[in-house]
Parts: C-alpha cells; sequence; structure tokens
C-alpha cells in the first residue's frame, strides 16, 4: 500500500460516499459518479481484500462513454468467465476519460495520475493493470509493437489475435494459480466473442 499511497501523494481523500467498487465485479455506474472515492481510497480497499484473499488486483481505468470498457465488463458478467476470474483477483475500477463539462460523470480523483504512474499515459481506454496485494505492478495491457510510437501499444478490450495473445500473457503473469485448463478456456471465450465482434 505505501507505494501506492506514495504515487497518490498530495490527491484528496474523500470519504466512500457511494458503493464501494473494491470487490468482486466493478461497477462502471458508480466509478463514474461524481464526489464518488478517490484512487486512494480504491487503493486501498483493493489491497486489504488482495491480502486478505490472497489475490492480485486488476485495475481497469475507463470511461462511461467507452464502448470497449463496455466490452470489458460483459467480460466480467459473463458466469464462465466470472468465476475464472474471481478466483484470481481483486477488481477496483477507476475512471480516468470522462469528458470536461460532463455533469453526470466525473473522473476518479486521483485516478489520472495514478494511471500515468503505471504506464497508462495516453494508453486509451479500457486500460488494465495487475497489482500484487502491496500495489506493485506485475503487468499491464500495454504489449510490445515495434510500429508503435514508443514501441508498446494498449490492448484495450481484447480482439485481434495479437491483443488477445497479450491478454493471456497478462493472465499467465497476473495469475500464477489459474491451470491450464482455465487458461484454455479463458482464451476460447475471447476469441469467440472477438470473431462476433470481427464478423459480426
Amino acid at each position: 500500500m505505501k507505494g501506492l499511497l506514495a504515487k497518490l501523494r498530495g490527491v484528496i481523500v474523500l470519504p466512500a460516499v457511494v458503493g464501494m467498487m473494491v470487490g468482486a465485479m466493478p461497477d462502471r455506474a458508480l466509478a463514474a459518479t461524481p464526489g464518488g472515492p478517490s484512487a486512494a481510497v480504491i487503493l486501498h480497499r483493493a489491497e486489504a481484500k488482495a491480502l486478505t484473499e490472497h489475490k492480485n488486483i486488476l485495475v481497469e481505468f475507463g470511461a462511461s462513454w467507452c464502448v470497449n470498457c463496455r466490452l470489458y465488463d460483459r467480460m466480467l458478467q459473463d458466469g464462465a468467465m466470472r468465476g475464472i476470474l474471481n478466483r484470481a483477483f481483486v477488481f477496483a475500477t477507476m475512471d480516468t476519460g470522462e469528458r470536461p463539462g460532463d455533469k453526470l460523470h466525473a473522473n476518479t480523483p486521483g485516478g489520472v495520475r495514478f494511471e500515468d504512474s503505471v504506464g497508462g499515459e495516453n494508453a486509451g481506454w479500457p486500460y488494465l493493470v495487475v497489482l500484487n496485494p502491496e500495489g506493485k505492478l506485475i503487468v499491464n495491457s500495454m504489449r510490445p509493437d515495434a510500429k508503435a510510437k514508443g514501441g508498446w501499444t494498449n490492448i484495450g478490450y481484447p480482439v485481434l489475435p495479437v491483443e488477445v495473445d497479450w491478454f493471456m500473457t497478462m493472465m499467465r503473469r497476473g495469475a500464477p494459480g489459474l491451470n491450464a485448463a482455465e487458461l484454455a478456456e479463458m482464451r476460447g471465450w475471447l476469441t469467440k466473442v472477438a470473431q462476433g465482434i470481427l464478423h459480426g
């Protein structure tokens, strides 16, 4: 926790006046609510839960308007995927891409600063990171890409085969307790959904 909170130094920590965004599944509606908890509060809760449950933390940075974020949310709501992912992760959601002037949605206070500190500056959404229970970065959704500026590209929600491959790399690194059958089921689910998206 000290590592993450140090990155958020100077951020105002508000009491959680809306429901918790840490738990079995993130809540996109709560993440985008003005006056919601700060990134420091969300991270503190996630770290405490991850330590207790002996899991890593899967953080999604996104926005209420983000279509690919909805695809990610749909993946987390699928029964098969939920069963696998809940075994390995505590989930947290922060909004960092809300539009200025939107009176109904707001960025998570301190969320953009934290997203930038874990490699997500200008990455696009969703941007995913896996942290250990102490808040140290294990892996993020930036895959190596020789053609991209800086040599990295955010996979967002994985649709293309190379994106699915990187997501599976994230799972192997961030959830080493998942077995081969679970990883194969996850890859199969992602590939099937991707085919539907690509070939409608």
